[in-house]
């Protein structure tokens, strides 16, 4: 009885075992949905000190020696080389927003200084044509209004007169020699500069040829005195004309994209606080100054009432008109290192993932991207700073990447250095430590007994 309890106790130790060994080989088995270190596939290996540096094969960190280059899976969370998930409750830690980006044409204002100027498209010179000596001035001083036809100046002129009186001199010729020389003497007039006004009434009270006004406006400069001798060719006076001004205005030569002949303008000058001129660009004109690389757009200002004036400073407001449609984000979405700019991309289910852009102009809180994004995506607008500061430390990035429960778990990514060991007190009571067996800026541990030597 004895013997049979001894086999079927051995009996039952070996179908334990057997179980045993099953389960043991069934648990350390991978499984075909969990692959194991082997077979999962290394993009690339990285400095745990440095994530921005990519290695084709396993090493040491060029930052630490003692710390070996960490690879990088292509299974792991973001499903791409820098994807990041975080969880709900970080998300909601950090005070994440996001915004869509869209795709549509910059249209933007810039205000820049001007100075109002004539506008010498309608600027009139009066010269003399001859030489002569201004017997008479009828205008004496610098900005007097005048009017077309209105006499300016009396120019005793012997060439004007000459000609004047052989044309005079012949008006009642019947032959066909006296008839020529009237129609020659006529176009010696011409020549001269005489208009048919100062050929029907040749001289003045004081016998010279009278000289009128061409157009309305203003005398914007007088050189002359009664009383000068003048030269052929010298300017007298310039009539311009107030109601049409120009307005020089200096555009950066950053922002001169999208100006040109047409560009609506809003003007405005400190000596009428509160009004608002309109005008439009006449021309960019093609030359940029060396000094300020500004570039000046002429723009036509009408001024009727006469409240503008030539040499006021104005701030313009230029509506620039929208060019080609591109990817538009918010300023706040930008993180820009000084060399690049990039923002951080909502993949979705707690993923963020960097994404490098070139941009182009910014207006009314929002930026073009040239290069970069397409436009549907989503951008991170708050938060976005922590996100991109914690992705440049792989320890953050596990602590992201990593559920709360088990973050205690994670080992650290910067090993441990080990502190040298404090050496004992000696036995002997008069010897003392030296220098090479204490640790620099550690006290030294007081003496428990004996005597000093």
């Amino acid at each position: 009885m004895k013997r049979l309890l001894m086999l079927v106790g051995a009996l039952a130790a070996l179908v334990i075992a057997v179980a045993a060994g099953y389960l043991i080989a069934r648990h350390t088995t991978p499984s075909a949905s969990t692959p194991s270190t082997a077979q999962r596939k290394v993009l690339y290996w990285y400095d745990p000190m440095n994530p921005g540096q990519h290695f084709d094969r396993p090493g040491k960190s060029t930052a630490m020696p003692g710390m070996q280059l960490k690879p990088k899976y292509a299974d792991e969370a973001g499903g791409g080389d820098d994807g990041v998930r975080i969880s709900p409750r970080v998300e909601q830690n950090l005070g994440l927003r996001t915004a869509l980006v869209k795709v549509a044409a910059l249209t933007f204002k810039l205000r820049v200084p001007g100075v109002l100027n004539w506008d010498q498209r309608h600027s009139v010179v009066v010269s003399a044509r001859t030489d002569g000596v201004l017997t008479q001035l009828f205008v004496r001083a610098p900005f007097d209004r005048v009017h077309a036809g209105q006499p300016l100046a009396e120019l005793l002129a012997p060439a004007w007169g000459a000609a004047a009186a052989e044309y005079g001199a012949l008006a009642d010729a019947q032959s066909a020699d006296g008839r020529a020389l009237r129609a020659a003497a006529l176009r010696r007039l011409h020549v001269l500069g005489m208009s048919a006004e100062q050929i029907r009434q040749p001289t003045g009270a004081g016998g010279g040829i009278v000289l009128r006004a061409p157009a309305d406006g203003v005398v914007s400069q007088l050189d002359v005195r009664a009383g000068q001798q003048v030269a052929a060719g010298t300017t007298l006076m310039r009539i311009d004309d107030p109601a049409r001004l120009w307005l020089n205005a200096a555009i950066p030569q950053a922002e001169v994209a999208g100006i040109g002949a047409g560009t609506s303008a809003q003007i405005e000058v400190s000596a009428r606080p509160g009004d608002t001129f309109s005008g439009s660009v006449e021309a960019l004109l093609p030359e940029v100054d060396g000094r300020t690389r500004t570039q000046t757009a002429r723009i036509a200002v009408d001024n009727p009432d006469g409240a503008l004036a030539p040499g006021m400073f104005a701030t313009v407001q230029l509506t620039v008109a929208a060019g080609k449609p591109h990817p538009l984000v918010p300023d706040e979405a930008l993180i820009s290192t000084g060399l690049q700019s990039r923002v951080i991309l909502d993949l979705g289910n707690g993923r963020m993932a960097p994404r490098a852009v070139r941009i182009g102009r910014s207006a009314d809180g929002y930026t073009e991207v040239l290069a970069g994004l397409r436009g549907g995506e989503r951008v991170v607008t708050s938060g976005q700073f922590l996100i991109d500061s914690e992705a440049n430390l792989d320890g953050a990035l596990k602590r992201l990447t990593t559920p709360p429960a088990s973050r205690s778990a994670v080992t650290p990514a910067t090993p441990v250095v080990p502190v040298p060991s404090v050496p004992a007190t000696p036995a002997h009571p008069s010897a003392k430590p030296s220098a090479h067996d204490t640790m620099p800026g550690m006290a030294m541990p007081a003496s428990t007994g004996g005597r000093s030597s």
